[in-house]
């Protein structure tokens, strides 16, 4: 949500700088997230002046050029040459002195700099409006009227304020703060002053020739509608400071009617909605729901067909707008509309969230209804809106305000204690301040006792229906930083099971950022493109966005996103890791499991002078995910051909008959979801599997052997099916106790071998921890394997 820091000073008399504003809206809950100077034009019309042309006569040199001598105020007199056809003496005009960056409307700017044109000394520039930002005309200098004072800055001459735009990151409970006025409150709360709010005593009705009849026949829908009739409008340009006042925020000018109605959205945070009341068939407006499948053309020329659910305002033969979501294309403001009629509603939230989400429309009305407005406001506003449309477009209010309200809605209501203000804030504050406070946010304290009191919240207030929410409430005012914090915490001690998985986290963290990985978090929201499966997915049933409409069933994307971000930037080389959670549904049983996961890809090393990079590979991966299952002590894994529809290819190790972990290049379906075309490895870790073996494991100590391993190697020629991962097996089972480990370190496949057959050259290590091994003993173990991997795997053994 964007703010301005100018238009907030015309709700609270304050001379706080805006950091310092920045500072006390962070601290009551309205984080700023970026704080920037907007000026009306590019650079301020910084270092220009007003001066007076005193001399002005040809350039010696030049048959176009003027000599001149311009006073702006200074001690002496400045020399300009001037090529504008329009110079003369006695003129007031605009100078750029020299030191002065000036903005053009087309080019780049440029700095004045002391000068000499075809032998004329030139100390400045007088300018035309194109020059510096203020329009467009280049036909010559500006040429000011007689009364303009010489040395004033441009800037004050033309009325420059530059401003201050906030962009806070509104968190949805904060519904009242969606406005100026909103935000205002708060300030206003914490300086402990008041808040002066639009006067609308001039709003007069001059006439009712022009009622319109408002029929409401769903009330559940809307609680309030209100409307007014203005007559004899003229549809324009905005005027300068209107324009200029929704620029600040990001608003683009539309036309005057228009951008009225979004000023007051924006200052009072209630949406409005002009119609052209001559499209009001039958002069009546009926707010109603209209029969499934009905087809209604909004305002982006886009038929949409209506749920029975939806709630619309139409007039007596179709529906003319969808009730706080968006207008309709015939009953809009046009360039030819003379009468409006001004609509000003509370609408339930529950209905305007179905709706706008059921036709993937999100807009400010459809983001303030959502939330909840100020049922007390819609009249206010509307006088607020017809003051201002007669001020920069004519006409007269020419209907009485029909404000149909048959139920209004309460404040909330309910006691808060002393006590429990002082057990949840941590430190007792004094109940006068505690009554100011509430006070200042709008609260009414209707009655007092020695325990504590009884309040009615004002109903925009819609997060704050409890105790609880009072004292939240009164802590933010009064100022975190302002609770101490104790000198002693006492906690309770708790037997959690060994090991703790932020401690295995953390170990897994080490050992990758020790080798060059960084570690990302990334939105367990995603979007449903990524789902394999979306009958199992986690379906968000509000989502903000198509982009995050489901809960993650994988890392696996999120890591690609910031990979794709990375390389996008000129950084190609990318080695990421991510801890999260994924989610899936079948028959209605939710499934939440932790995940790890780790990325590669781009060049395995640095650019070096003395060596070539070369790309990661399979292999490095398998180097990774080997090594995090060594620090961790898990050995007793199974190795598989992964069976995965996001992998090229890869392995899979198994526990138990579980999967622990899944590693490959991704395959190129899964690239192209994520609109990548560079070579990722990616493994995925069940993260709490990892955590269980990990229980299971019992850690002996032993001492190191005394006497030598010894290394033997087999030279086979196998079937192309059969996989290392076989060979492992066979082999362990074979001889458990002394051979302690088996690598493969050469394969071969070639025409030089039979069809459908591979060469593998392992190695094994053995070692007798109690007494050297004996050539007997080595060559029965040798013999052993030998026999075994050729009856279970078919080998072979080469000469």
């Amino acid at each position: 949500m964007k703010i301005s820091y100018n238009w907030l000073k015309e709700f609270i008399d304050t001379d706080k700088t805006p950091q310092e504003i920045s500072i006390i809206l962070t601290g009551t809950g309205l984080e700023v997230e970026s704080l920037e100077k907007v000026q009306p034009v590019p650079g301020g019309l910084e270092g220009l002046v007003i001066g007076y042309v005193k001399e002005c006569v040809d350039h010696a040199n030049s048959d176009h050029l003027h000599v001149t001598k311009v006073d702006v105020g200074g001690p002496e007199d400045l020399q300009i040459v001037c090529g504008a056809t329009n110079v003369a003496a006695g003129q007031k005009v605009v100078v750029a002195v020299v030191g002065t960056t000036v903005y053009p409307v087309t080019g780049e700017p440029f700095a004045i700099k002391k000068s000499k044109i075809r032998g004329e000394a030139s100390e400045g520039m007088i300018c035309a409006e194109d020059e510096i930002g203020l329009g467009t005309d280049h036909a010559g200098i500006m040429v000011l009227d007689d009364d303009a004072v010489v040395g004033t800055l441009a800037k004050d001459y033309f009325k420059l304020n530059d401003d201050y735009m906030y962009e806070i990151g509104l968190t949805p409970n904060r519904a009242d703060a969606t406005s100026h006025l909103g935000t205002a409150r708060d300030i206003a709360a914490f300086l402990k002053i008041g808040v002066t709010r639009p006067d609308v005593s001039d709003f007069k009705v001059a006439n009712t020739s022009r009622t319109v009849e408002v029929i409401v026949e769903n009330e559940h829908a809307s609680p309030r509608y209100s409307g007014v009739t203005i007559s004899g409008v003229e549809v324009k340009e905005s005027p300068k400071w209107l324009k200029e006042r929704l620029a600040v925020i990001g608003i683009r000018s539309i036309n005057n009617i228009v951008d009225v109605t979004n000023y007051v959205l924006h200052e009072l945070g209630q949406p409005l909605h002009a119609f052209d009341a001559d499209d009001i068939t039958g002069n009546k407006v009926l707010v109603k729901n209209y029969a499934e499948g009905t087809v209604f053309k909004t305002l982006d020329d886009v038929d949409r067909k209506l749920s029975e659910n939806d709630l619309m305002i139409g007039n007596a033969e179709e529906p003319m707008c969808i009730a706080g979501v968006f207008g309709g294309a015939k009953s809009g403001v046009k360039g030819s509309t003379k009468n409006i009629f001004l609509e000003s509603a509370y609408f339930n939230s529950v209905s305007v969230r179905k709706t706008a989400k059921r036709h993937g429309l999100k807009t400010d009305a459809s983001f303030r209804f959502e939330r909840g407005t100020d049922p007390d406001m819609t009249v206010f506003a509307l006088k607020r809106a017809a003051l201002l449309i007669q001020q920069v477009a004519g006409g007269e209010v020419s209907s009485e305000i029909s404000d149909h309200y048959p139920a209004p809605v309460a404040p909330f209501a309910f006691d808060v204690t002393y006590k429990n203000i002082d057990r949840l804030i941590g430190q007792k504050i004094t109940h006068g301040e505690i009554k100011a406070i509430i006070e200042a946010l709008d609260i009414k304290i209707v009655h007092e006792t020695e325990d504590g009191l009884s309040l009615q919240v004002p109903p925009y207030r819609v997060d704050v229906t409890r105790e609880v929410d009072i004292v939240e409430e009164i802590l933010r005012i009064y100022g975190y930083n302002n609770i101490h914090i104790p000198t002693q915490i006492r906690a309770s001690l708790n037997n959690s099971v060994r090991p703790e998985k932020d401690t295995v986290q953390n170990q897994l963290s080490d050992l990758l950022t020790a080798n060059g990985f960084n570690e990302i978090l990334s939105n367990s929201l995603t979007k449903s493109a990524y789902s394999d499966n979306l009958d199992a997915a986690v379906k968000i049933l509000n989502p903000l966005s198509s982009d995050l409409d489901v809960m993650r069933q994988t890392l696996l994307y999120s890591g690609m996103e910031a990979i794709a971000y990375n390389q996008n930037r000129r950084s190609a080389d990318s080695k990421f890791y991510e801890f999260g959670k994924v989610y899936s549904v079948k028959d209605d049983k939710y499934s939440e499991v932790q995940r790890f996961s780790v990325f590669i890809t781009g060049a395995d090393t640095a650019e070096q002078w003395n060596q070539k990079q070369k790309p990661v590979s399979f292999y490095n991966l398998k180097a990774i995910v080997d090594g995090i299952l060594q620090r961790l002590g898990i050995t007793d894994y199974v190795v598989e051909d992964a069976t995965c529809s996001k992998l090229a290819f890869g392995l899979q190790y198994a526990l138990n008959g579980k999967q622990l972990v899944k590693f490959g290049p991704v395959g190129t379906a899964a690239l192209k979801k994520a609109d990548m075309d560079k070579e990722v490895f990616y493994a995925d870790f069940n993260f709490d599997l990892v955590l269980s073996a990990i229980r299971k494991n019992k850690i002996v100590y032993q001492e190191v052997s005394k006497f030598p391993a010894v290394r033997r190697d087999l030279s086979m020629l196998i079937d192309k099916a059969v996989s290392f991962g076989q060979l492992k097996q066979i082999a362990q089972r074979t001889e458990r106790k002394l051979l302690k480990e088996v690598s493969v370190f050469d394969v071969y496949q070639g025409d030089k071998l039979p069809a459908g057959k591979k060469s593998y050259a392992l190695s094994f290590i053995i070692q007798d921890i109690e007494k050297t091994l004996t050539d007997k003993a080595i060559d029965s173990i040798m013999q052993k394997l030998i026999y075994n991997l050729g009856k279970e795997a078919g080998a072979e053994i080469r000469k």
